[in-house]
């Protein structure tokens, strides 16, 4: 009852002071997915019937007890040179009848040259930003499940520096006879307590997602549906230069319901399994589709995202390829390693 409660709190309460649209909040790598099977899924997924720890980064109650030292690692090929690395490893404790894990997600923007004002080279700088966090994760009776995550995140681009806290929590049901589960995740609550250089504290970028998965019995295939951003429904970027340029009213037109509005809140995707060791996974994420939207110069794949992996007993290697502009798009490499077989 004081787990329900605390939810209901946040969720009530919490929302009131993080309207903040997408584009104007700090830390905003924090949206995005670590590993790469939560890639191939759209990006959030918070019910996912899995045996991938690494998804436990972004959803504490995915994080189980079958997970005991499984140690995860994943590397980004992001764009224009950026690297992004990622370690997360869990523990069970059969004392506490807990879950533990910790780990951290790196971003490396390499070496930039560092020029004054009037563009004279200065020398070099190496911008980074990266999120540490510890979880625990518990089991309620025989099918709820109960997480919290607590993070510390830095970013440091030559002389400004920032340093911010921020919790998630999050509750899944799990029904292993009829194979479906169901996630609950308030993500990103906290402050930025030391802004960069000449700024004020800024908001972080609070979600509140819930999902719902369902494998079939019969068929080697599985089906996500997950809802993001559920505090505000109006979630279309609000870019005020352009809105002025064009002449758009944006408080008027946010004030009409449209399906475009309901729809940028949801993600869809499949997963197959042609044979026990091999995931094959699909993804549509029309929030990511819209917002990057090239008009009359065409979309291509923008907004899907692909995944493959192969699962064995003591290691699962996973590849996603994830599409953002019309002409490109990002790969994704990780590795699991069961420690203890």
């Amino acid at each position: 009852m004081k787990l329900i409660a605390t939810i209901l709190f946040l969720f009530i309460f919490y929302p009131l002071a993080a309207q903040t649209l997408g584009g104007s909040t700090v830390y905003n790598f924090l949206d995005l997915p670590n590993g790469p099977q939560l890639t191939a899924l759209g990006g959030i997924n918070v019910s996912a019937i899995t045996d991938d720890v690494n998804l436990s980064f972004n959803d504490p109650a995915l994080l189980r007890s079958s997970m005991h030292e499984q140690l995860s690692t994943s590397f980004n090929a992001f764009y224009d040179g950026i690297h992004i690395y990622n370690l997360w490893m869990p523990v069970y404790s059969q004392s506490l009848q807990t879950s533990f894990a910790a780990g951290i997600n790196y971003f490396d923007y390499g070496s930039i040259p560092q020029t004054d004002a009037s563009g004279n080279i200065l020398g070099n700088f190496h911008p980074a930003d990266y999120v540490a966090q510890v979880c625990a994760s518990r089991r309620y009776e025989q099918r709820w499940f109960y997480g919290v995550t607590l993070k510390f995140i830095h970013s440091s681009y030559g002389v400004y520096r920032s340093s911010g806290a921020a919790m998630d929590i999050g509750v899944g049901y799990y029904d292993s006879v009829h194979l479906f589960q169901v996630g609950f995740t308030a993500s990103n609550m906290g402050v930025q307590y030391r802004p960069y250089e000449g700024t004020s504290a800024g908001e972080l970028p609070f979600d509140i997602s819930l999902g719902v998965t369902k494998r079939l019995a019969k068929a080697p295939l599985q089906f996500s549906f997950t809802a993001h951003h559920l505090q505000e429904f109006n979630i279309r970027y609000a870019d005020t230069a352009f809105n002025n340029f064009n002449g758009y009213d944006q408080n008027n037109k946010a004030s009409h319901f449209t399906v475009d509005k309901l729809f940028r809140h949801f993600i869809v995707a499949a997963q197959a399994f042609p044979e026990d060791r091999v995931e094959v996974t699909v993804a549509y994420n029309y929030l990511r589709r819209k917002e990057l939207d090239m008009g009359e110069a065409g979309n291509g794949f923008t907004g899907f995202s692909f995944g493959l992996g192969v699962l064995l007993k003591k290691w699962q290697l996973r590849y996603a390829r994830s599409y953002y502009q019309n002409t490109s798009g990002y790969n994704q490499l990780g590795l699991n390693l069961r420690l203890n077989d």
